[in-house]
């Protein structure tokens, strides 16, 4: 593939008053930004073994390819792009690719297994494979990609296909992949012949062992993000719902916790969070703020055969809802996960552009830790964090999805928020540039490369350079 190096339930707690971070303050300077981007850092990267945050890498540099601008001493390599053949053989690199994690493989190797958030109109579509198809319909999926330890791409396959809007997920501790469908369409619609709404497990591996089957115990739903708990193999799950009433974040207790791969399959409980006294995550708006009695609530119905689960009836209590949950992953005793932005124009009970939220498990606890105020920047509204993941130092990367100019940010230890990458890929005209946005952040299992994908074009990146 070509190489383009890069020039050059409790009652709130108080919490001292936030200090909110405008998209207009971001991008005010390319260096790195001294962003009142707030919450309780120490608190958000607490268990974590790694080196002190850092202010960012400097200005981002304009790419003379105008594909990916970093900063200084940084290189990309474009790994993959859409409407290439496979290596495999069997068809083209499908699109919208979205979630993403690296694994270890031997002698230094590296597998990507990448989501492809393709609906029934996709312009291509996941090939089906025999054995690795759910439903031939569907045109979402995975492929994976074989880097050597050079970073040089050895093979790309399908991993799964005939699935539906593969659109994020998470890896489990046994080194597996969950993709999860952020859609609850049913056989007949849409052309499809069998119903969607499912995590299926990826074997970047072999995907043979793991097949085409859906986890169905673990709930049918506009899925999002998983996360593991790797003490006792608890499943925690965001839904991406895109109207009213909006996700809710669940858990899945597995029958066979921590059983390896295909031990899902065996079944188990799926709940709901309750935060009592909070029907709606985005009236709380002061970061710090603290619930100590979060409640988990059966679902009714994980299969959702009659009605979908956020509109199912928990109870005279309720259940807590809220708009665009999306990233979740875990570090050190807890799990967080985003809610990408919430907009009252649209039902929410308040309005925020992001916040991170921190859940304790042992104490039942959950916090949020970081939240973005309304955008001020009118020309751009919309500007929201949704894919996430750990960084080698300790911090975050998080890529931006919204409109206009897309980023990847940095957010070190200390709270303060940089550009990492600026996508340059203008696929519409010269006076309105269409960006794709960001997704499927995750490093090397050596911490030494940065891998993402741009959505649209669909297209993998490795950024490798200075990193600390």
């Amino acid at each position: 593939m070509s190489s383009a190096p890069h020039m050059s339930s409790a009652p709130l707690r108080p919490s001292a008053p936030r200090r909110l971070a405008t998209r207009r303050q971001v991008l005010a300077g390319s260096a790195a930004a001294s962003i009142a981007f707030t919450g309780s850092f120490t608190e958000l990267f607490a268990g974590t073994s790694a080196a002190r945050g850092h202010s960012g890498y400097g200005p981002l540099v304009p790419d003379p390819d105008g594909l990916l601008d970093l900063p200084k001493g940084f290189r990309y390599r474009v790994l993959s792009r859409e409407g290439e053949p496979l290596r495999s053989g069997e068809g083209l690199v499908p699109g919208n690719h979205d979630g993403m994690a690296a694994f270890a493989g031997p002698r230094g190797r590296v597998r990507l297994v990448r989501n492809h958030e393709n609906r029934d109109y996709a312009a291509i579509g996941v090939p089906t494979v025999e054995g690795l198809t759910y439903d031939p319909a569907g045109k979402g999926g995975c492929t994976v990609l074989e880097l050597d330890g050079r970073g040089e791409v050895l093979g790309e396959r399908v991993a799964i296909a005939g699935t539906a809007v593969n659109c994020a997920g998470g890896r489990t501790p046994w080194n597996t992949w969950l993709t999860c469908e952020e859609t609850e369409d049913r056989a007949g619609t849409n052309g499809y012949t069998k119903d969607h709404g499912f995590v299926f497990e990826v074997d970047g591996a072999d995907p043979r062992r793991t097949g085409a089957v859906p986890l169905t115990a673990m709930g049918r739903f506009q899925h999002e993000a998983i996360a593991v708990d790797p003490g006792n193999g608890i499943v925690y799950e965001t839904e991406d719902a895109f109207e009213r009433p909006f996700g809710l974040f669940y858990r899945f207790l597995p029958e066979r916790p921590l059983g390896g791969t295909g031990s899902l399959r065996a079944g188990g409980a799926l709940e709901a969070m309750r935060v009592p006294g909070v029907p709606d995550l985005s009236v709380v708006q002061e970061t710090g703020a603290r619930f100590d009695r979060v409640e988990w609530v059966p679902v009714p119905d994980p299969q959702a055969s009659g009605t979908p689960i956020r509109f199912q009836d928990f109870g005279p209590k309720g259940i807590t809802h809220a708009q665009k949950l999306e990233g979740c992953y875990w570090g050190g005793s807890s799990v967080y996960f985003v809610s990408s932005f919430a907009r009252s124009a649209e039902g929410s009970a308040a309005d925020h552009f992001g916040q991170v939220w921190r859940y304790e498990p042992a104490r039942r606890r959950l916090t949020l830790v970081v939240v973005f105020g309304p955008d001020t920047d009118v020309e751009l509204p919309g500007e929201s964090p949704d894919n996430i993941c750990l960084a080698a130092d300790g911090g975050l990367m998080v890529c931006e999805d919204g409109g206009g100019a897309q980023h990847v940010f940095g957010v070190t230890r200390q709270g303060e928020v940089y550009p990492m990458a600026r996508g340059r890929q203008n696929i519409g005209t010269a006076e309105e540039p269409e960006w794709g946005e960001f997704a499927g952040v995750t490093f090397s299992p050596d911490g030494g490369t940065m891998f993402v994908n741009c959505y649209t074009p669909g297209t993998t990146f490795a950024v490798t350079g200075p990193w600390r």
